[in-house]
């Protein structure tokens, strides 16, 4: 028997905070082991961890047989990106696997036709969009819904309806599609997961002076 017919589908545990919810997977090869989302405005700080290990007891995985951790990198929730990629470079360093990081574009133009575009609901009446063409993606961008010109080519993502067009049924979940997209790329050189924002913290910092420390 050939040694790579031996060896076993990578694990992946795969995750998303970067809107209302919280979403994660564990898949195996391209065989879905478990999957789980729950819609939240807020509180994913407390209830990603539990949702990890709850995913992981069902798909009857330990932590140490995980080969990588994909995680959704936005754009969307300023906090919830934070806290998801917070988590996965945390598990990524402590089972010293690779962690992945996937945008929302990628995962909602996974194995879609090209070219499309997608268009997530920024709220505000603003939506976030990428075009993906024939040769690979365009610039992201964010625009009011009302002012968007839609391109005429198939459209995808949860903003797809504020601009008025009908979107593409989703092939996956999100999160789904995070731990597939990131089983492509396993293997592969990764930069480290970081946020992809496109739009400031709703919150702002402090104008207050700092303290002066008195010696």
């Amino acid at each position: 028997m050939p040694l790579e017919a031996a060896l076993p589908d990578p694990l992946i545990l795969a995750f998303d905070t970067s809107a209302a919810h919280c979403a994660a997977v564990v898949l195996q090869g391209n065989r879905l082991l478990a999957a789980r989302t729950e819609a939240m405005e807020k509180g994913q700080a407390e209830r990603l961890m539990p949702m990890l290990a709850e995913v992981l007891a069902e798909a009857g995985v330990a932590p140490g047989a995980l080969c990588a951790i994909a995680v959704g990198t936005g754009p969307g929730n300023f906090t919830g990106v934070r806290i998801a990629v917070a988590a996965a470079r945390g598990l990524a360093l402590a089972l010293g696997v690779p962690a992945i990081g996937v945008t929302a574009f990628d995962a909602a133009a996974f194995e879609g036709p090209r070219p499309m575009q997608v268009l997530l609901d920024a709220r505000r009446g603003e939506v976030h969009g990428r075009t993906f063409g024939l040769s690979g993606p365009g610039d992201a961008f964010i625009a009011r819904a009302d002012d968007l010109a839609v391109d005429d080519v198939p459209v995808a993502g949860s903003g797809a309806h504020l601009a008025g067009v009908t979107p593409l049924a989703p092939r996956w979940p999100l999160a789904e599609a995070i731990a597939r997209l990131a089983l492509t790329r396993l293997g592969t050189p990764q930069p480290r997961p970081a946020p992809f924002y496109l739009r400031g913290a709703d919150a702002a910092p402090p104008s207050d002076p700092p303290p002066v420390w008195l010696s």
